[in-house]
């Protein structure tokens, strides 16, 4: 699983979803929120590259019409294993202050991949990490107050407030899942 970036995680996630050519997963990442990893060709097709090299997805050719082809890519039982498994690697700490992105990447590929049993477990264990990291912001701010500039107080602030949002949504998202039960 080392070595797999967001972006190649992306690719998984979209083409374990249905089998797909680069040219339709470019317009999935220039149609979507997923553009904010990449809808350039400069980096798409190389990560399928590296993917199908490592065995992760296979590229088969398909004609399209009078003189057209084009490659489609299937997911491989090696990459639905990777792909499973980045799913299921439990949110912690580090995850909440450094990768929030790759969080909710990994959240919106799992209720197809793994069902709603896992998707629960991780919005649970996303809220009680971001419950106890609320509390360490809120203490550095206070601790440091007098010696740091308004600025940078109100963009901490402004940290803090995008951290309690996140804990509402989990919370809210946690109900809709137990009221599906």
């Amino acid at each position: 699983m080392t070595g797999i970036t967001q972006l190649g995680f992306a690719l998984l996630g979209l083409i374990n979803q249905q089998p797909m050519s680069g040219y339709d997963l470019r317009k999935v990442f220039t149609t979507t929120a997923l553009g904010s990893y990449s809808d350039s060709p400069g980096a798409i097709y190389p990560a399928l590259k590296r993917l199908a090299g490592r065995g992760l997805v296979r590229g088969s050719v398909e004609k399209t019409g009078a003189l057209r082809t084009r490659r489609v890519f299937t997911i491989t039982p090696a990459g639905l294993t990777a792909f499973k498994a980045w799913l299921k690697r439990p949110v912690t700490r580090q995850d909440i202050v450094r990768n929030v992105d790759d969080l909710l990447l990994r959240f919106a590929f799992m209720d197809q991949a793994l069902g709603a049993r896992h998707s629960l477990r991780f919005l649970e264990q996303f809220a009680e990490q971001v419950v106890n990291y609320i509390p360490e912001l809120r203490e550095f701010v206070a601790a440091h107050r007098a010696e740091m500039s308004v600025s940078g107080r109100l963009a901490l602030e402004c940290g803090i407030e995008g951290y309690r949002q996140r804990l509402e949504w989990a919370r809210s998202s946690i109900a809709i899942y137990q009221r599906r039960k």
